[in-house]
C-alpha cells in the first residue's frame, strides 16, 4: 500500500510537468507575438534588439486598420445581440418545449460546433453567393451568427436547465402573466447565462478569420482578414501590434466572466 502512494506521488509530480511544458508549448508563441509588437525592428526578429511603441502608433495613424478594427466591431455587436435574442427562443423551446425529436433538434443546432470550420466556410460561401450577399455587412453577421448560435445555445440552455421552474410558477399564481413571469423572474435568474451567451457570440465574431476570408471583399475586412492579409505581404511588426491588441481584448472579456460568475456565486 505504501509503494502504491509513492507511486502516486510520483505520478502526480510528472502529470504537473506534463502541465507545465503543455501550457508553456500554448502560451509561449502568444508571449512572443506581444514581446514582437514592442521590438524596435521593422522585421519580425526575436529578440527585439530595442522596445519602442512605434508599431502601436502607426497602427492608430493607419486608418485601414481603424476601418477594419471598426468593421470587427459592428459585425461583433450585431451577432452578439441577434445571437442572444435567437439563443434564448431556442433554449426555451428545447428546454421546456415537448415535440418529437427535440434531441436530434439540439443537436441539429450545435452542429456548427462540430463541422470543421473551412467546411463551413465553402457552404456559407456557396448559399450566400446565391443570395448576392458576399462581401456585404449582412453576409458577415448571418455566416457568423450561425458560429456564434450555437454558444450561446448551450450557455443559455445551461442556465436554464438550472432554474427552477416552481418559482416562475408561483409568480403566475400571483397574477402574473406567462410573459411578465418570465421577463421578471426567469431572464434575471439565468442572467449570468445570458452573459456568457453575449461575450462568447463577442468574440466568437471578433475573432473569426476562415469564413471572415471567404466573405470578404476588398472594401469590407475585419481587423482577422486584415492581419492575415498583411501577414502574406509584409511581416512588419504592425501586425504584431494588432494581434496583440486582439489577444489582450480576448482576456478581458474572460477576465471579465469569470468576475461575474464569482460575484454571481457570492
Amino acid at each position: 500500500m505504501l509503494l502504491n502512494f509513492e507511486r502516486l506521488g510520483y505520478w502526480k509530480y510528472i502529470l504537473l510537468l506534463i502541465t507545465a511544458l503543455t501550457a508553456a508549448f500554448l502560451l509561449l508563441p502568444i508571449i512572443f507575438i506581444a514581446a514582437l509588437s514592442f521590438g524596435s525592428s521593422q522585421w519580425l526578429i526575436f529578440p527585439p534588439p530595442g522596445w519602442t511603441l512605434k508599431w502601436y502608433s502607426e497602427l492608430f495613424a493607419d486608418p485601414r486598420w481603424l476601418e477594419s478594427a471598426w468593421t470587427s466591431f459592428k459585425i461583433a455587436a450585431i451577432v452578439t445581440v441577434l445571437s442572444v435574442l435567437l439563443g434564448l427562443v431556442t433554449s426555451f423551446g428545447l428546454i421546456r418545449g415537448k415535440f418529437l425529436f427535440r434531441e436530434a433538434a439540439k443537436a441539429l443546432f450545435l452542429t456548427p460546433m462540430i463541422l470543421p470550420v473551412v467546411v463551413l466556410a465553402v457552404g456559407l460561401y456557396a448559399f450566400l453567393l446565391q443570395l448576392g450577399l458576399n462581401g456585404t455587412m449582412a453576409g458577415f453577421v448571418l455566416s457568423h451568427l450561425v458560429l456564434a448560435l450555437p454558444f450561446s445555445i448551450l450557455s443559455i440552455s445551461n442556465a436554464l436547465e438550472g432554474f427552477d421552474t416552481s418559482i416562475e410558477d408561483a409568480a403566475i399564481l400571483c397574477g402574473a402573466s406567462p410573459v411578465e413571469a418570465k421577463i421578471r423572474i426567469t431572464l434575471p435568474a439565468i442572467s449570468h447565462g445570458l452573459f456568457s451567451a453575449a461575450v462568447f457570440s463577442f468574440l466568437t465574431s471578433w475573432d473569426e478569420v476562415v469564413v471572415a476570408i471567404f466573405m470578404a471583399s476588398p472594401t469590407l475586412q475585419t481587423l482577422p482578414v486584415k492581419v492575415w492579409t498583411t501577414l502574406r505581404q509584409d511581416l512588419t511588426p504592425v501586425v504584431a501590434a494588432a494581434s496583440t491588441l486582439l489577444i489582450v481584448l480576448t482576456l478581458a472579456l474572460m477576465t471579465l466572466i469569470a468576475l461575474v460568475r464569482k460575484g454571481m456565486k457570492s
